[in-house]
């Protein structure tokens, strides 16, 4: 069974079979659930911002919602994810499986293990199998690689942090994926996101609100294609 872990624009999933709302609880809070069939396969479905939408990217319980799917007993977890765009050359709207990531955020509990020493192996932070299987899924309709910038939020970002975050490597920019990817990690959970880039970085292009809410519903619907393909053979 997959988890499902919706972002931005993805807080409802219209396509998603509900069978159970849940409060899942944790030791490190409730968490808000849904249970059900996505192509007549099993589902767990996790509205990262709460439901409703309440929690900014700095203010989410990463915690609470990874073991929330770790109880549940998933066996892989698809992060949805808005992102913009850092490289120039990559379009608005598209979607993007990234291979890697570089975390600018602080100050978020971004470990299960503070009370003991415990390192993972982060070389690649993303389930190299579970990428695959959402390229697969895709049918060719995807970026198959780039580097996620995680940064802290809830504020966009000023021309020089693109500039910057360019330098450094990254292809796109978001909010959620960390300490996401590494609570994952810790709990021995597969996790791959599917980023749908919605903008421009600041400094490439003008940043435009309505413009973004178009780019988002463009790509959620091909965001819901690829999950029912991939649940379908998953």
């Amino acid at each position: 069974m997959i988890g499902i872990i919706g972002g931005t624009g993805f807080a409802e999933f219209e396509d998603f079979e509900r069978s159970a709302v849940l409060t899942a609880a944790t030791a490190y809070g409730e968490v808000y659930l849904e249970q059900g069939t996505l192509s007549g396969k099993p589902l767990v479905f996790l509205p990262r911002h709460g439901h409703p939408p309440q929690f900014p990217p700095h203010k989410i319980n990463y915690r609470a919602n990874i073991q929330a799917l770790a109880d549940m007993d998933v066996e892989g977890i698809v992060a949805i994810n808005a992102v913009g765009g850092v490289d120039p050359a990559l379009p608005v709207p598209s979607l993007v499986i990234p291979d890697q990531m570089i975390d600018y955020t602080w100050g978020r509990a971004h470990t299960f293990f503070d009370e003991a020493i415990h390192h993972i192996d982060f070389t690649e932070p993303f389930d190299q199998a579970l990428r695959q299987a959402l390229a697969h899924a895709a049918q060719g309709n995807v970026v198959g690689s780039g580097t996620y910038g995680c940064t802290q939020g809830p504020r966009l970002e000023t021309a020089a942090e693109i500039k910057r975050l360019r330098q450094d490597g990254c292809d796109i920019v978001g909010m959620t994926a960390m300490p996401e990817a590494a609570l994952a990690r810790e709990r021995n959970l597969p996790y791959a996101s599917c980023c749908v880039v919605v903008n421009a970085g600041a400094g490439i292009a003008p940043i435009s609100h309505d413009e973004i809410g178009i780019a988002l519903q463009t790509c959620i619907a091909e965001v819901r294609r690829l999950l029912s393909n991939l649940i379908a053979r998953y």
